[in-house]
């Protein structure tokens, strides 16, 4: 120790006496400051950025010379030599192309866009400051080939290349490297619960299959968005911003958004910062009274079911009830003879009066950060929590109120590796399924049976002509006497028994009584990757892999889980080699191969891999090809769900969860008088997937009243249980330097086996499918229960597609940009009726953008427009169709140095032409507001 301390005293006056303190400035070609670009020392991790006015100080810890290099985002980079102590350097830097932006994504190494050997968007502070929507996840639907689906106003959904619903669980969502997935619902839940916008660094965007290197969820592409490292980024930022939501339903009502950012750098080993965000409004109500089923039915007819009405769902055939009301000696025979062969619906509940449409959003992470030997090696510890209320579409609509989610993540990384493990977690809070809200509360105050009984009876007698001023032989007069006579007394929303009615339903995990969700379940995972790049000069090789372990822990409310959470895991290995061959002095050939292999505990490994080209000619041309295998493990909700969401009962196939779920079913008296059985039958999940009948073979029953339908070898379904579903993708691309325009274009191919899907089964009550007469008298007397089930289709599914962009300066130093989207799904439907693909994608749809970012000094604008081809939507909660639609969205800003501000007004969906983006959702109507950020670098 004696030797120690001097030596070590030594080396800290060493390090005092060895610093550099550099200073200076960076400006654009015009003279402007560049706040927030990147000033680094090569060959090092030390740097720091710009402050609001484009100047920088920066201490290094070792004597000149050494070389320091300026970036930012659309410009070109700038280098220049340090030769003494408390030397200024004053960069100005030449504005490039998009093409220039480096990329992490696609090849999981930095490389410039315009070499990535795959279609990648990128979207970046300066796109992010200037974006003309609402907030930087909004500004994503701005970009080539992106789909966002708006859900409601807090959770919005991104996808690519077709096949979206707003459980997309073939995107992967990735913040920090953090997969941000809720383990129970095991899909992004959109920025509900991420990032705010001034923390952001970066968002990437790799459209299509990416399993080779990111796994099983890496289906149809992957968003990746990077935060602001507090070594780089230092200082405290904010932002306010205040305005009004407008729909034709809900009116005008305000909205507001607030977020702060604290970054510090205590020293050169280490940093921290802390991010804080609020965001409050009122949500796109769901009004629509269409027919749920597409029949055309209004609100007159006795089977009803609207679209956003709730417990309307609930549908009795009126002979069935007619029959047991006689074997009761409730009704006379002769009445019964004159009851039609008709369902009849329970009267329902407007969504409105079964949600408060709040939307909010409290989200906050911090991080610690540390480099023990003030190099590129650093040490991460980050925490994210967020409480949301949204609604939430998925077999039903459900208002999540009160979501709750953490992440905890430890990392160890440098310029060539990284080690990561984390944790994500979540509480459901007090969310709730509306549709059995509204069922619920009828049945708080009468029975179904006692319901139906009361409206048949009715019927009978009005038609009869026993009841006074209802005409005989009306049958419209009947049904309305007979809905009136059952209503009678019925809870109307506001009274003090439907609010007593409504609370007991929303804190009642029971689904016969109740609607709440219980769930706090979580999942583990931890990666990692080395990079040889700066190890052999042959070529870059990577190694790498992943390990999963899932906790589902619902009570029994939305997985089968009643005995104590389910756990299982997954894992995965990776390699890839990237070399760079140059061909002659103008051509340069990139070739890129990896492979990966994933097992799940429930399934065979899988191998996927992937081989891309690319062609770079004169620095201005860039061509690339590539194919690539993908899969997709089935979900944990394909797995272990076991969920009644009314009109169906969703069942997971694995191999353990058949026999998981079990309920009991009340027999008719046809079946208990004539056919021997007794009063409630007992059934588990397995009958969906070895005893039961197709549904359009249940519905060709009723159209025709022939039971022979059923004897069909294509009638009966019993489907497979679920495998993990496999893709081939082909893309060949283009980026490149035309005269003045900035080009990049691609296409692909994708090629689907074992196309993941959710069929629709009858499963009788007795008999065995195929017998031709047991079960057969079952489906004919109504003894029979429809389930949801998760199988894999033999059908052949392909899908194929393109998209173009084109951006350049126009009238000087205006910005102007377009691009357009062309997907198509290649699918036999008449050959596979029974198969739904919930592609779900325009085949059309165009966007653009014209802006100025300095139209006269500190004052710009930008405007963005889109428009959308119609398309047909399929989703467990309903089919329909989506009208065309176009949008505009604006926005303009001043920034004041003086107060290291900017100030923001503007407006989304400024047309006012409300549209919806998928069945069964609100309308979206539009945004205006103003904000105020500060010294946002």
């Amino acid at each position: 120790m004696k030797t120690i301390i001097p030596l070590l005293l030594l080396l800290f006056c060493f390090s005092i006496h060895s610093q550099t303190t550099i200073s200076g400035s960076v400006k654009d070609n015009n003279g402007q400051p560049l706040p927030g670009a990147n000033i680094l020392i090569i060959g090092t991790s030390s740097g720091t950025v710009t402050d609001f006015d484009g100047n920088f100080t920066l201490t290094y810890s070792q004597n000149p010379p050494f070389t320091v290099q300026a970036s930012s985002v659309g410009f070109e980079t700038d280098t220049q030599e340090v030769t003494s102590n408390n030397q200024t350097l004053n960069f100005v830097l030449n504005e490039g192309t998009s093409l220039d932006e480096v990329v992490i994504s696609a090849s999981r190494t930095p490389e410039r866009i315009f070499e990535s050997p795959v279609t990648v968007e990128r979207f970046g502070i300066n796109e992010i400051k200037n974006t003309a929507s609402a907030d930087f996840y909004d500004g994503l639907e701005n970009l080539k080939g992106v789909d966002v689906n708006v859900n409601s106003l807090t959770f919005k959904s991104v996808n690519t290349r077709g096949f979206a619903t707003f459980a997309n669980n073939r995107f992967m969502q990735l913040v920090d490297g953090m997969d941000n997935s809720t383990p129970a619902l095991n899909f992004p839940i959109g920025n509900l619960v991420g990032m705010i916008d001034i923390d952001v660094q970066s968002v990437e965007i790799l459209p299509g299959a990416a399993s080779a290197l990111y796994g099983a969820n890496a289906f149809n592409g992957i968003l990746f968005m990077r935060s602001k490292n507090p070594f780089d980024h230092h200082g405290i930022s904010a932002y306010y911003k205040q305005g009004i939501t407008s729909q034709e339903s809900a009116g005008d009502n305000d909205y507001k958004d607030f977020g702060i950012r604290a970054a510090h750098k205590f020293s050169d080993k280490f940093a921290a910062k802390v991010n804080f965000g609020y965001l409050q409004g009122t949500d796109w109500m769901a009004t629509s009274e269409e027919d749920k089923l597409n029949r055309g039915f209004d609100r007159t007819n006795p089977d009803y079911d609207g679209i956003n009405i709730y417990g309307d769902d609930e549908s009795l055939n009126m002979t069935l009830v007619a029959d047991g009301l006689v074997a009761a000696g409730l009704l006379p025979q002769a009445l019964a003879d004159l009851v039609p062969s008709q369902d009849v619906s329970r009267t329902g509940y407007n969504e409105r009066y079964l949600t408060d449409y709040n939307a909010e959003s409290v989200k906050a992470d911090w991080g610690l950060y540390f480099r023990p030997w003030a190099n590129d090696f650093e040490i991460q510890y980050v925490g994210k929590v967020g409480v949301g209320t949204t609604i939430y579409q998925g077999a039903n609509r459900y208002n999540i109120n009160g979501f709750f989610q953490q992440q905890h993540k430890l990392e160890f990384r440098n310029n060539n590796f990284f080690l990561r493990g984390y944790v994500v977690t979540d509480k459901a809070g007090d969310s709730y399924d509306m549709s059995f809200t509204g069922r619920n509360i009828n049945r708080a105050w009468k029975d179904d049976l006692v319901w139906h009984g009361e409206y048949v009876g009715t019927y009978a007698q009005a038609f009869a002509g026993l009841i006074p001023n209802v005409p005989a032989g009306n049958v419209d007069a009947a049904h309305a006497i007979a809905r009136q006579i059952a209503d009678m007394g019925r809870f109307e929303p506001g009274t003090p028994e439907f609010e007593a009615a409504f609370n007991r339903s929303i804190n009642d995990p029971d689904l016969a009584t109740g609607s709440k969700f219980q769930d706090q379940s979580k999942y583990y995972h931890a990666d990692a990757n080395y990079n040889f790049g700066h190890l052999w000069e042959f070529a870059e090789v990577q190694i790498g892999g992943s390990y999963r372990q899932y906790s589902l822990n619902s009570f029994g409310t939305i997985y089968t889980d009643t005995d104590g959470p389910i756990d299982y895991s997954e894992y995965g290995l990776y390699t890839q080699i990237q070399k760079n061959m140059e061909l002659n002095e103008t051509m340069d050939l990139k070739l890129t191969g990896s492979i990966r292999y994933d097992k799940s505990e429930f399934f065979d490994g899988f191998f996927s891999p992937r081989f891309s080209a690319g062609l770079t000619v004169n620095e201005n041309h860039n061509i690339r090809a590539s194919v690539q295998t993908g899969f997709r493990n089935p979900t944990t909700q394909d797995l272990f769900i076991g969920l009644n969401s009314g009109r169906a009962i969703l069942i997971g196939s694995a191999p353990d969860n058949l026999d998981r779920y079990t309920n009991n079913y009340p027999v008719s008296l046809a079946g208990q008088l004539g056919f021997g059985q007794p009063s409630t039958i007992t059934q588990t999940g397995r009958v969906a997937y070895e005893n039961s009948y197709t549904v359009n073979s249940l519905l060709q029953l009723l159209a025709t009243g022939d039971p022979s339908v059923l004897a069909s070898p294509n009638a009966i379904a019993n489907p497979d249980v679920v495998k993990p579903e496999q893709i081939t993708s082909y893309e060949v691309g283009y980026r490149g330097k035309l005269n003045n325009f900035t080009v990049d274009f691609s296409a692909y191919y994708n090629s689907y086996k074992n196309f993941l899907t959710q069929p629709l089964v009858v499963s009788p009550f007795y008999g065995t499918v195929g017998d031709n007469s047991l079960s057969v008298a079952a489906i004919a007397n109504g003894d029979f229960q429809i389930y949801s089930t998760y199988t894999n289709s033999s059908a052949d599914v392909n899908s194929y597609g393109a998209s173009l962009g084109l951006s350049t300066k126009v009238f000087g130093n205006f910005d102007l940009s377009g691009n357009y989207t062309y997907a198509k799904l290649d699918f036999d439907q008449e050959a596979n009726p029974n198969l739904t693909t919930n592609f779900n994608t325009p085949e059309h749809r165009v966007k653009a953008s014209f802006g100025n970012t300095n139209v006269f000094k500190n004052f710009g604008f930008n405007v963005a427009w889109r428009w959308s081809d119609n398309y047909f939507w399929e989703s467990s909660f309903g089919t329909g169709a989506v009208p065309a639609y176009h949008v505009l969205d604006a926005q303009i800003n001043l920034k004041v140095p003086s107060f290291k501000s900017t100030f923001k007004a503007g407006a989304t969906n400024l047309l006012g032409d409300e549209y919806t983006q998928a069945f069964g959702t609100g309308f979206i109507g539009s945004m205006y507001y103003v904000s105020w950020t500060i010294n946002n670098l």
